[in-house]
């Protein structure tokens, strides 16, 4: 099997399709040593083509993102931050992990940029750390009359890790939306602090800010974490830096989610939030288009304890994907960008508003991001159901809980759709009516089945056939105008699959 060759040969005398030859090359090379491995890499390309992504975690980056995480770079370990390594020959790692966090800078006007963190998770906890070293660990080290942890008693030791280990957080509910980063009990910030949560308002599935406030000075906690995975909604920041500060808490925002949509602009004024927080953590994918990764911006007064992410939480950063981001955050300060972002909730909001059309009930009824949060248990169905019924029907999207749901995280009440990779590949208002009248038609033929003790089940179900079979049609039919990564000819591998 020699794919490379076979290309050269078909192509010859042709125009030249670099990012065609740099796949093919790419596939070559891992097909030598593994050709499983590069039918998988070449078949998840075919199955992203033929199903229609909505999750509103994920979305597609560029070919020249992709190309700058498969490189050497990932050879060289580079503990320690620009200009301060615990490694010989960084040189060129430190150039590009000063051209990224300059880029993120300037895309999203921050005082400083650490664009280490492998993932958000990653990011959170560089940011907890950042906050307690500041806030806890200084000032006590201070008290002894040190700077160092490692001239402190152990009894001395032993007390700054309780003060440590005894911070108040609070957090959004993982119900009400918020994330497991947040203060969930089953994740190592609920570990990390005493953590409290706030819930949305059981009538409006919103915040109520005159709760929120009152409970933080019921708390007055050190972190006050405002951020979401699956809320509907805008948040004030300015009002929210407002409440922080009466109580002294450290205001920290997770953007993860809709990073993009601020750094197109279209979530700006006090629904920016890097123009408020003391810290800002965000994924480097979802609405950013970016690759897989983490960030943390901060204000000056944070920038040297955030910078310790090692040895805090992460050992070696991994320099391609810092240059990976850098050609992100480049591609992101753009006009192209800013009108893709505000494309994004254009597209999510009539999204929304076709499925309640349909008679599919939308949490909160509208949308104001990216995200929509839909309520299958009104149709009798659970969640897990719903994203498997459509699964089979061309759409890729999550079970999601809803506020107060009684099904749990497992089966949940719900689905989350998103809009960030359908905007990326061009759809626009015709597109979302479309999808939500295939979403529509496929939720009501679905119908819970029986388990095995005779119970009605909230995973089996049945879905009739015919609307399965013309529902796929009609997603080929929306992605064939749309193809991902057109560049890339999936066809001329068919006989190597």
């Amino acid at each position: 099997m020699d794919i490379l060759k076979d290309y050269l040969a078909k192509t010859a005398g042709g125009e030249l399709n670099r990012e065609m030859l740099t796949f093919v090359a790419n596939i070559d090379m891992v097909a030598r040593q593994n050709p499983t491995i590069a039918k998988t890499i070449v078949q998840e390309l075919i199955d992203q083509r033929s199903h229609l992504k909505l999750i509103a975690s994920e979305n597609f980056c560029s070919l020249p993102v992709q190309s700058a995480m498969g490189n050497l770079l990932t050879d060289k370990y580079a503990e320690g931050y620009a200009g301060n390594r615990f490694y010989a020959g960084c040189d060129n790692v430190d150039e590009i992990e000063r051209i990224a966090s300059k880029e993120a800078c300037d895309l999203f006007g921050a005082q400083h940029a650490y664009v280490q963190p492998h993932s958000g998770a990653d990011a959170n906890l560089v940011a907890f750390w950042a906050i307690l070293r500041k806030h806890v660990q200084t000032p006590a080290l201070e008290k002894f009359g040190e700077k160092n942890l490692l001239n402190i008693t152990n009894e001395q030791w032993d007390e700054i890790r309780a003060e440590m280990g005894n911070q108040k957080l609070l957090g959004m509910d993982l119900y009400s939306g918020g994330h497991l980063t947040h203060g969930y009990r089953h994740n190592a910030s609920a570990q990390m602090f005493d953590c409290y949560n706030y819930h949305v308002d059981k009538e409006t599935g919103l915040l109520d800010y005159d709760n929120l406030r009152q409970m933080l000075h019921e708390v007055k906690p050190l972190i006050f974490l405002i951020g979401f995975s699956a809320y509907p909604g805008n948040i004030d920041y300015a009002i929210l830096k407002q409440y922080a500060d009466e109580v002294g808490a450290v205001m920290m925002v997770d953007m993860a989610h809709f990073a993009g949509l601020v750094a197109g602009g279209a979530l700006s004024g006090k629904y920016n939030p890097v123009a408020y927080a003391d810290i800002c953590t965000t994924t480097t994918h979802k609405t950013l288009r970016g690759p897989r990764g983490g960030m943390v911006l901060c204000t000056e007064a944070y920038a040297e304890y955030v910078d310790k992410g090692c040895p805090h939480v992460i050992g070696g950063p991994l320099p391609h994907v810092m240059a990976a981001k850098a050609i992100a955050f480049k591609e992101a300060n753009t006009p192209e960008f800013k009108t893709y972002a505000h494309k994004i909730i254009e597209n999510s909001k009539h999204l929304a508003a076709s499925l309640v059309e349909k008679g599919i009930g939308v949490q909160t009824g509208t949308t104001e991001n990216h995200i929509v949060l839909v309520d299958v248990a009104a149709l009798g169905l659970t969640g897990r159901q719903a994203e498997n019924a459509l699964r089979e029907c061309g759409l890729t999207l999550n079970r999601n809980t809803l506020p107060f749901d009684a099904h749990g995280p497992w089966y949940t009440s719900g689905l989350r759709l998103g809009t960030p990779a359908t905007t990326t590949l061009g759809m626009g208002k015709e597109e979302m009516a479309e999808i939500a009248d295939i979403i529509a038609t496929v939720l009501k033929s679905v119908k819970p089945s029986l388990d095995k003790k005779g119970n009605v089940s909230k995973a089996r179900y049945t879905i009739d056939e015919g609307v399965k079979a013309a529902s796929i049609e009609r997603i080929k039919g929306i992605l064939s105008k749309f193809v991902l990564y057109p560049e890339i000819d999936t066809d001329f591998f068919a006989k190597y699959l």
